[in-house]
């Protein structure tokens, strides 16, 4: 019962996540400014952690959440040193 739900819900989802990884790629390609270009590499990257998470969820894989998690920290990451540069001219301490 639940398998079935969550493969029903899952052909719900990726159809979803497909439209908007390629909605985010057109931006990230083709963004007017460099903060619409970092934005959409963030949605990417945090798009994917999600549906990673939720395939570890599927495939009870503990490799798959730390991938996850470790993909959604380095965004996190690239977000702090991307604003720091836009907002102060430099990337350092």
């Amino acid at each position: 019962m639940l398998e079935s739900t969550f493969m029903t819900l899952m052909k719900l989802i990726i159809p979803l996540y497909i439209a908007a990884f390629v909605i985010y790629a057109v931006r990230a390609f083709k963004g007017p400014s460099i903060p619409d270009v970092i934005l959409a590499v963030d949605c990417m990257s945090f798009d994917i952690a999600a549906f990673m998470a939720i395939l570890a969820v599927y495939f009870k894989s503990t490799f798959l959440v730390s991938a996850a998690i470790i993909l959604a920290l380095w965004a996190y990451l690239l977000d702090i040193y991307v604003a720091k540069y836009l907002a102060n001219g430099e990337v350092g301490a």
